[in-house]
Parts: C-alpha cells; sequence; structure tokens
C-alpha cells in the first residue's frame, strides 16, 4: 500500500510529471532541471525527493552534481507502469514539447555555469 501512495502522491503534481517528461531521453543534473522549470532549488529538490522515495527517478552523484534520471528495469513494476503511463499519456502534451524545446536551449549551457546562475539569485 505505501508504494502504491508514493506513486499517487508523486504523480498528483504537474511540476512533478513534467519532471519526469523531461528525463524521458537524458540524464539531467539537478540544476538544469531547476533551471528549467525556474522553481527555488528547495522546492526543486523537495519534488525530486518525491520523485525518488516513489522509485520514479533513480540518483547519481558525481563530485557535487547530482544527477537523476528515470529507472530502468530496476524499478519496481508498479514504477514502470506509472512511467509508461505517463509518457504514453502526456508525451504528445503541449506543455512537454515546450519543456523539451526549453530543455534543448538549456543543454547548450554548461551546468556550472547554470548553478552559479541560480546562487545569485
Amino acid at each position: 500500500m505505501r508504494e502504491f501512495m508514493n506513486l499517487t502522491k508523486a504523480l498528483a503534481d504537474a511540476n512533478r510529471v513534467r519532471m519526469l517528461l523531461a528525463l524521458r531521453e537524458q540524464e539531467l543534473c539537478a540544476c538544469q532541471i531547476t533551471e528549467l522549470f525556474g522553481l527555488a532549488p528547495s522546492t526543486m529538490s523537495k519534488h525530486l525527493s518525491i520523485l525518488y522515495h516513489a522509485q520514479l527517478v533513480k540518483t547519481r552523484k558525481e563530485g557535487r552534481w547530482v544527477f537523476y534520471s528515470l529507472p530502468g528495469k530496476e524499478a519496481p513494476r508498479a514504477a514502470r507502469q506509472a512511467l509508461n503511463w505517463v509518457c504514453d499519456s502526456l508525451g504528445e502534451d503541449e506543455q512537454a514539447a515546450n519543456d523539451a524545446k526549453e530543455l534543448k536551449r538549456l543543454l547548450k549551457i554548461d551546468p556550472s555555469e547554470l548553478c552559479r546562475r541560480q546562487c545569485q539569485r
């Protein structure tokens, strides 16, 4: 029951669903995700924590950088099904397309520059 409740909580927020859609193609560092959604780093961290506890994202740390990606076959069946449902249902959504366009622009910027920008706010 707890796993199900974590999944439903994670999927009940538009920003978290948008994050999952942004991670479909590649892993992203926390600063890239924060910049893409324009939320405060603390808010972004909370959203990512909820996704992590629902096992909808996995993390990798490299030095001071934290990278997020969608899990593979190691994820519980319910999490994989939820991710498939989100991607199938919203993959062509207008907001997802706008996010993908903005992400393409952001990926051209060095992540350390994005981090500096966020620290100055």
